[in-house]
């Protein structure tokens, strides 16, 4: 029975494991896809993640399993030990920008526009904030048959200049 992530929110331990095998494409390419043991380290980093968490292995496979039943994670063999890669920017289907933003939002929490953008520098390049809204309002407008809003924008907090977006795959 397969499970659509549209259907039922992501659990946290799901969006940690999708973000980070989401950022490691991207940083470390060179050790892509991951194993079991390089994915608990990811997944358990103490920075550049909102909130830290601390998964077990057993944790980690488990969130593993319903991934791939959606078709977010994709298992590799052909190795000594299985490797996980994800699938995100075409069962979602979005662009590579917005997986990027989508991702950075798990990893990081709520993030202003420029904030993501900064924080996108090592996935993606892009060229101004405006480009980084472009593609959150696109995100946050997405039709029902697409799947609906991926994002969306937060009141602005007391004290805050801008407002910031949060994503939706954990649900509201």
């Amino acid at each position: 029975m397969t499970h659509d992530f549209r259907t039922r929110p992501l659990s946290a331990t799901e969006a940690r494991v999708l973000a980070t095998l989401m950022e490691k494409a991207r940083t470390v390419p060179d050790s892509y896809p991951l194993s079991l043991n390089s994915l608990h380290s990811g997944c358990n980093q103490k920075t550049a993640r909102e909130p830290v968490m601390n998964l077990s292995e057993a944790e980690i496979t488990e969130a593993l399993d319903s991934l791939r039943a959606t078709s977010l994670v994709i298992e590799s063999s052909g190795s000594r030990v299985p490797r996980y890669e994800h699938n995100a920017q075409r069962a979602m289907g979005v662009p590579e920008q917005s997986a990027v933003l989508l991702g950075l939002l798990m990893l990081r929490g709520p993030q202003t526009a420029g904030e993501l953008r900064t924080n996108a520098d090592r996935w993606y390049r892009f060229l101004d904030i405006a480009s980084v809204e472009a593609f959150l309002e696109e995100l946050q407008d997405r039709a029902d048959e697409k799947g609906g809003p991926l994002v969306v924008k937060l009141p602005r907090a007391p004290g805050a200049r801008e407002q910031r977006w949060a994503h939706l795959l954990c649900g509201p």
